[in-house]
């Protein structure tokens, strides 16, 4: 019998949704056109939303890539992930790790760079993915007796619903990225959470940064989408300038929601915290 594959991640992301999945497909509407998803990450709402058109982008070109690589060289990327997993060991994480930095990654080819990418996101402290002011991946090797490296069964269902579907996948900035969000569409928005503590701030998934002007920025292409009659969701963080930011937008519904962060750098910041999801339609 030929069971189907329940999609999930094929990677750890800082900030991953898979916890609050629940409470967006409650408050999804029911019916649209289009699914879009400008900040993607690892994929936890669309992965089990699996819509046939969808358009997902995240301004981190590594990722991307690794999506296209599933995609487009699945087999490949396999048999070196296959490697690294026989590999696998702090002092191989590191010499891998620092490619980045001896020019070695610009040798590589197109999966290559990816299953570099995917095999350290898989044993790298709390799969961060963080970089410093030279684009250098900088996160320590983590401590898993076992990771899971290889899933392989998964990386083919992927693959399979990422070809057999009308799925575009996007490397924009997240504003450019709906230009093409029409009437009747559904537009996903998860960007860095604003900070709600001094320590909590971790906006580092390219070497751009995510600050208060772009949380602005964000909000105007909310407003505008909401002109268009598209329907908006957006995830962020219980702080007084997101809540802010949107209350005053005609028509918006802002719920407060209960989550578990795992990204403050102090472990007495981490546990149950209020986030916001917020709306154009109820």
């Amino acid at each position: 019998m030929n069971t189907k594959i329940a999609l999930k991640p094929f990677t750890k992301w800082t900030g991953g949704k898979r916890q609050l999945i629940p409470t967006l497909l409650e408050l999804m509407p029911k019916q649209y056109h289009r699914y879009h998803e400008p900040f993607v990450g690892g994929g936890g709402l669309f992965f089990e939303v699996e819509p046939k058109e969808a358009t997902i982008n995240d301004a981190n070109s590594d990722l991307i890539h690794a999506y296209k690589q599933i995609r487009d060289n699945i087999e490949e990327l396999i048999l070196l992930l296959k490697t690294h997993e026989k590999n696998n060991s702090k002092a191989y994480y590191l010499d891998l790790r620092s490619a980045d930095r001896d020019g070695r990654l610009e040798k590589m080819d197109s999966v290559e760079k990816a299953a570099r990418l995917m095999y350290m996101l898989r044993v790298n402290f709390n799969g961060l993915y963080r970089v410093n002011s030279k684009n250098q991946f900088n996160v320590p090797y983590g401590r898993y007796k076992n990771p899971k490296i290889v899933d392989e069964e998964l990386l083919y269902a992927i693959s399979k619903y990422l070809n057999n579907n009308n799925i575009k996948i996007l490397n924009l900035d997240f504003e450019d990225a709906v230009n093409e969000a029409k009437a009747g569409d559904f537009v996903y928005f998860d960007p860095p959470y604003a900070p709600i503590s001094a320590t909590s701030a971790f906006t580092s998934y390219t070497n751009c940064g995510f600050g208060s002007e772009e949380q602005k920025q964000l909000r105007d292409v909310f407003a505008k989408l909401t002109e268009n009659n598209v329907r908006v969701m957006l995830s962020n963080s219980n702080a007084g300038e997101i809540y802010e930011l949107y209350q005053n937008i005609l028509g918006v519904n802002i719920k407060v929601v209960s989550a578990n962060r795992m990204i403050n750098s102090k472990a007495s910041g981490r546990g149950k915290i209020d986030e916001l999801i917020i709306r154009n339609y109820h």
